[in-house]
């Protein structure tokens, strides 16, 4: 049986039928649909170390109230976020927080029915070598999957070792979906915006400083404040 459909125009399939001209169009949820099936190879599952955050509670109310507003606002309008291309770029020390709130990101996605990806930068590129060594089909239709999902969230970027292939395959990424105006929330330690040029190349930041608004946290490692505690 079809998922009803989240704007109760069609009956799940998919398609709106119009008995007067005897002919069927695409319902506003076709797009979603599509999307969501293209992203069921992906990653789209919340760690269990996040599952239950929300902005009410800590760790979320220990950060920047003015960081949190800006999420949290983001996060109530995610659709609209998500129809124009919008995204958030987290940028901070180690253990500021910046993957908490990601989370809280890409929850609110997927609770809007939206196709949604969930990667560390390390962990996405090993999935792409993994199909580099097999067929090329294989590799093309992966980097699809990654353009067409509605939101794809990356922690870490910057982490990665630089080498040629690392930038251009990041680069492949970032720049099909700024192409396609498609959401990315991502992480990175690096704040100074000449060190993460070296890093991921002047072409990507370019791109995602286009795309994503910057939202820096800055302050202690959280994550060390608990151990002393």
């Amino acid at each position: 049986m079809s998922p009803s459909c989240p704007f109760d125009v069609c009956d799940g399939s998919g398609f709106v039928y119009d008995e007067a001209s005897n002919t069927a169009y695409d319902c506003r949820c076709r797009a979603q649909r599509v999307a969501q099936a293209r992203a069921r190879s992906l990653s789209a599952v919340i760690p269990r170390r996040y599952r239950d955050v929300s902005f009410g509670r800590p760790p979320v109310t220990d950060i920047d109230p003015h960081v949190v507003t800006a999420t949290h606002r983001y996060a109530d309008t995610i659709e609209e976020q998500l129809d124009s291309g919008r995204g958030l770029w987290f940028m901070g020390p180690v253990g500021t927080g910046k993957t908490t709130l990601a989370m809280l990101v890409s929850k609110a996605a997927l609770s809007s029915g939206r196709s949604v990806a969930i990667y560390s930068l390390p962990r996405l590129l090993n999935e792409i070598r993994e199909t580099a060594h097999g067929s090329d089909r294989s590799h093309v239709d992966l980097l699809d999957r990654l353009t067409a999902v509605d939101l794809l969230h990356v922690d870490d970027v910057g982490a990665e070792r630089t080498t040629d292939w690392v930038l251009e395959e990041l680069y492949s990424i970032v720049n099909a979906r700024y192409e396609d105006q498609r959401s990315m929330v991502i992480t990175t330690n690096i704040l100074d915006r000449e060190a993460l040029c070296e890093q991921i190349s002047e072409r990507t930041v370019s791109r995602l400083t286009e795309m994503c608004d910057e939202v820096p946290l800055l302050g202690e490692d959280r994550r060390m404040d608990l151990r002393l505690a």
